[in-house]
């Protein structure tokens, strides 16, 4: 005979079978799992609901009652969906099986309907863009390295950052490309004369497992003398206490301990009201994809980003702000 199990127990198997299914498709990731156990947990205690009660109390009109606690209490918006949206994911298909295993009664989760999505980007203002340039050319002087080479890789190559802490050096790779040089050998114009250029080559974490497309992108030769010069020197490996399971001192990594620099470089960018959000670093690698998309168009800012075209054109770009002079278009046939 079948039963039905308390979240509690839902939450308990659910880590169990998440460890499974993860040696099996490679995912959910254990962030993933996290962020159910986390999102289900806390709008359980918005809500009032003991994680002692049986699955089968959580009901469409007893989640709409919570949303409506939720939302009175002054939670935003984003945030009462990212935990509705992380209890769902308790009941997504690939666990069905599972708790058939375990003779568990599990009903269809039936959740309110909701098509919020995250705001379009929005290019910001010829202002922000100064106050970022000045900033990141004042990291060049500073005596840890670490906050340079991270503000680089997000802002000249669009990296996120759990991608740019797992930076090797060994994803750096040589490129041999051909280029044309003027010579002044006589019946002759030009001549083909092979060069070494460096390429950034790694794959995107977030989309490994969907899109998994591999980035690879040139270095600009100032930029990878630069961080050969880091290199050379030794990047500082400051650790602080408390972040021995998130940091890393290997020595093939590109920036060592990163996770504390990360911290530091976006309360800067707070204080400075450059950014006003607690993701300011992100937002460098989304002003890198906007101008390669502004200059280069969508498939090269598709190509740096690592993420489909659709996603560039809703998070990372602003195709309603045209950066193009005046067009005739009767000029053009």
């Amino acid at each position: 005979m079948k039963t039905v199990p308390t979240i509690r127990m839902a939450l308990e198997a659910y880590q169990k079978f998440a460890a499974v299914e993860r040696m099996r498709m490679e995912r959910p990731c254990e962030k993933t799992v996290a962020s159910v156990v986390s999102g289900t947990t806390r709008l359980c205690e918005i809500g009032g609901i003991s994680l002692d009660e049986p699955v089968s109390v959580l009901t469409r009109n007893r989640l709409e009652q919570v949303l409506d606690v939720a939302r009175l209490s002054g939670l935003k918006p984003i945030s009462i969906w990212s935990y509705l949206y992380s209890l769902r994911k308790l009941f997504a298909h690939w666990t069905q099986r599972y708790y058939a295993d375990r003779k568990w009664n599990i009903p269809r989760l039936e959740t309110p309907s909701c098509q919020r999505q995250s705001p379009r980007y929005v290019r910001p203002d010829s202002a922000t863009l100064a106050k970022v340039k000045e900033w990141y050319h004042d990291l060049e002087k500073r005596p840890d390295s670490r906050e340079w080479m991270l503000a680089t890789l997000m802002l000249e190559f669009a990296m996120r950052n759990g991608d740019a802490e797992r930076l090797r050096w060994s994803d750096f790779r040589v490129r041999r490309c051909e280029t044309t040089v003027r010579t002044k050998s006589v019946g002759s114009n030009s001549d083909m004369d092979a060069q070494e250029g460096m390429v950034l080559c790694y794959t995107p974490h977030k989309t490994r497992l969907s899109s998994a497309r591999t980035v690879a992108w040139p270095v600009h030769p100032e930029i990878w003398k630069r961080l050969c010069e880091y290199h050379d020197a030794g990047a500082p490996c400051n650790k602080r206490k408390g972040w021995a399971k998130n940091e890393n001192r290997d020595a093939k990594l590109v920036v060592p301990c990163a996770r504390d620099v990360f911290v530091r470089l976006n309360r800067e960018l707070r204080a400075r009201k450059i950014f006003t959000g607690s993701k300011g670093c992100y937002e460098l690698r989304k002003i890198c994809i906007d101008h390669i998309y502004q200059t280069f168009g969508a498939e090269m800012a598709s190509s740096i980003s690592g993420d489909d075209i659709r996603t560039v054109m809703r998070y990372y770009a602003d195709p309603s702000a045209v950066s193009v002079e005046g067009v005739r278009i009767v000029e053009l046939l």
